[in-house]
């Protein structure tokens, strides 16, 4: 008998985590996903007003406050037509725990769940501390997802397939036609599509949008959270949505199936979290509902960043192709180039950590100061050639 769980046994501690509890002091860090702007003040202050007026003493609903989540169904209708329940909502602890809340709902011991590879690390982690059996798709030259590859993949023991636009750690956006394609795999194939839509907002190039749009039936859930686009990685405040198409789209799946998805997504995170922190949700809630001026000006920001970053990138000789949103690049490197850049006092992820794919590239976060950026770039120039 062993004296830890199989399926804990299987997953090993992030890539990224490791980079970055390991990064010096003095280091310039590309390797974490956070944003470096504060928090809008107009969301520190709802928190700040929720702590003071005593409505942080007791715990919120499971789903989250009521108006949190009509904030976020709000959303969703302002920006994509679609008409979610706020009873099919469910606030929870950051993007991390709603993934898992999807899978551990849908998947079964040794079912499938398909994802892109390279893709974010817990979809692989979580897929097996689920029981489920990872299935890595490859992605095209460009880093998207092909829709032909999924359902392609897709067996009689496939249960979810993740979609995920704009990318971590890729920076790709999917397109509309795939998106509709991935759309229709989920309906024909009557399979999961986890939509994680965490980077929703951080897009330079082209439009976000989501295959909940152009889904018949229920078989779409959206991931996201603030963490990204309001920078509120540490207020740990996101969300899973279970809803049907649009109005203008026919629909003929059961009406009842969202519902019944998110309760048993419910009774995971009522036992694993109960709610929600409650200031948190506040926040989000002064998020979702304030002015977007302080999202804007940070995207423009990032959009410089990147083109800075992918200049730099060129002038030292790698190849990468254009990120159209999140915050990353990921450039093809040279072998020992990630431990040659650490050594010089500059942290990057080497790809592996995101999957076999992965192997010879590396992920850079731009989601730093410029002024660090431009340092870190010139280290990286001569990194280059000394591996060369």
């Amino acid at each position: 008998m062993t004296e830890f769980a199989h399926r804990v046994e299987q997953v090993s501690i992030s890539g990224i985590r490791e980079v970055f509890e390991a990064a010096g002091a003095d280091a310039i860090n590309l390797g974490i996903g956070q944003p470096d702007f504060p928090t809008p003040p107009h969301v520190r202050r709802a928190a700040i007003e929720a702590i003071e007026s005593g409505r942080t003493d007791a715990y919120t609903s499971n789903k989250g406050t009521r108006s949190l989540r009509e904030a976020i169904s709000s959303s969703y209708e302002r920006e994509y037509g679609l008409e979610i329940d706020p009873e099919n909502v469910i606030a929870t602890a950051g993007g991390s725990e709603a993934l898992h809340l999807v899978l551990e709902a849908h998947v079964d011991p040794g079912e499938e769940v398909i994802f892109p590879d390279p893709g974010f690390v817990s979809y692989d982690a979580l897929t097996k501390i689920a029981g489920g059996t990872p299935k890595p798709v490859s992605l095209r030259d460009d880093l998207t997802l092909d829709p032909a590859a999924v359902e392609e993949a897709i067996t009689d023991e496939t249960s979810v397939f993740v979609v995920n636009s704009p990318a971590n750690p890729t920076g790709a956006v999917q397109s509309e036609a795939d998106m509709r394609e991935f759309a229709r795999i989920a309906d024909e194939h009557d399979v999961l599509c986890l939509s994680d839509e965490v980077y929703e907002h951080i897009v330079f190039d082209g439009v976000h949008r989501s295959p909940m749009e152009f889904a018949e039936t229920d078989n779409v859930v959206v991931v996201s959270a603030c963490s990204k686009t309001y920078s509120m990685t540490g207020w740990r405040l996101g969300w899973v949505a279970a809803g049907t198409a649009s109005p203008s789209t026919p629909h003929d799946g059961d009406a009842t199936q969202s519902n019944r998805r998110i309760e048993r997504m419910l009774r995971v995170h009522q036992y694993a979290q109960a709610c929600a922190s409650a200031p948190a949700q506040y926040a989000a809630e002064a998020a979702l509902t304030g002015p977007h001026d302080p999202v804007e000006e940070m995207v423009e920001t990032f959009e410089r960043r990147r083109d800075l970053v992918l200049d730099g990138l060129e002038d030292a000789g790698l190849e990468v192709p254009t990120p159209q949103g999140a915050f990353y690049v990921m450039p093809e490197v040279p072998d020992g180039w990630c431990d040659e850049v650490l050594e010089r006092g500059v942290v990057v992820v080497p790809g592996g950590a995101f999957g076999a794919n992965g192997e010879g590239y590396a992920r850079l976060s731009y989601a730093t100061g410029t002024e660090d950026l431009k340092e870190a770039l010139e280290i990286i120039d001569d990194a280059t050639a000394a591996v060369r």
